[in-house]
């Protein structure tokens, strides 16, 4: 089966502690990596993970709170320093690139890469990456500023040859593509061999979805239903869910419920309230009403 992994970089919130750095993440999918926020300390993190600078030409930025964009400055500059020449696209909301651009026109003068920015709209889903083996898609949460999750889903891929029915059959090289895609073989004779003879199924596409911050959203479940591994904020216990609503953020049962509302197979549950120097209470609260439940934490690697 082919890599798709989850790193965790911090999974704290906006107040800094000595537990958790700020929010960030990275979804490797076949050696391709993608970051998700970029909180301060996220390059730092992300030499602790063992990934590749190199590898890393995407970022998405869920919305313009510093716990999840201070550190763009800082990696954008180190990759610089590192004599990258690929380009670095950075998907957000609208308004990053006018606050970033200034920085770098100070800091950076002499790029030797370029920064390509791409805004999304925050309000309807839609698709806003898409390669050969991945779409990603938007989330539209609702926080005090525009925010979205993110949607990550690997394509089907086509089928397995079974390589010994292919030479029994002396099928053409030039019939393959056509019958990984699903087609049947027809010989020069004349005979059909059905498709289910020349194949296999390939491996179930896997999905991540990632969802922070926001106030409590039932309504999500329905676009995330079904995901092999579900990212929910869950910066509150239920004992401060007024805070969690003045502040716009979830609780650890809120963030149980829509997991098993939307029917995933395991809940992942962050971006913590430095209040609580024990995150325990809070696993303890969305594991019961989600058992497959568990905490993150930085360096934690996670296999979909």
């Amino acid at each position: 089966m082919e890599k798709f992994e989850l790193h965790i970089l911090g999974c704290g919130s906006a107040l800094p502690t000595t537990r958790h750095f700020a929010s960030s993440q990275v979804v490797n999918v076949r050696d391709k990596l993608y970051m998700i926020d970029c909180g301060e300390g996220a390059q730092l993190q992300f030499r602790k993970s063992r990934l590749k600078f190199s590898r890393l030409n995407h970022i998405f930025i869920s919305h313009l709170h510093g716990d999840h964009c201070f550190g763009l400055w800082g990696l954008i500059s180190t990759l610089n320093l590192l004599g990258r020449t690929a380009e670095l696209h950075i998907h957000s909301p609208k308004g990053l690139e006018a606050l970033l651009t200034p920085m770098l026109d100070f800091f950076c003068r002499q790029m030797m890469y370029k920064v390509l920015f791409h805004e999304f709209e925050t309000k309807e889903s839609g698709v806003i990456y898409e390669d050969r083996s991945l779409t990603v898609t938007t989330i539209p949460l609702r926080h005090r500023m525009p925010c979205c999750g993110f949607l990550f889903a690997e394509k089907q891929r086509p089928n397995h040859i079974i390589r010994e029915m292919i030479d029994f059959y002396e099928v053409p090289v030039y019939e393959l593509n056509k019958i990984k895609n699903g087609a049947d073989y027809v010989t020069p004779e004349g005979k059909t061999v059905a498709n289910s003879v020349l194949t296999r199924p390939s491996d179930l596409p896997r999905s991540y979805a990632y969802c922070s911050d926001t106030i409590y959203m039932p309504e999500i479940a329905e676009q995330i239903k079904g995901v092999d591994l579900l990212f929910h904020e869950a910066t509150f216990a239920s004992a401060d869910l007024p805070r969690a609503r003045e502040t716009f953020h979830t609780t650890a049962v809120q963030a149980g419920e829509i997991a098993k509302a939307a029917g995933v197979k395991k809940l992942l549950i962050g971006h913590f309230s430095a209040r609580y120097e024990d995150e325990n209470v809070l696993l303890h609260e969305a594991s019961a009403i989600f058992p497959e439940t568990v905490l993150a934490k930085e360096t934690l690697c996670l296999s979909i």
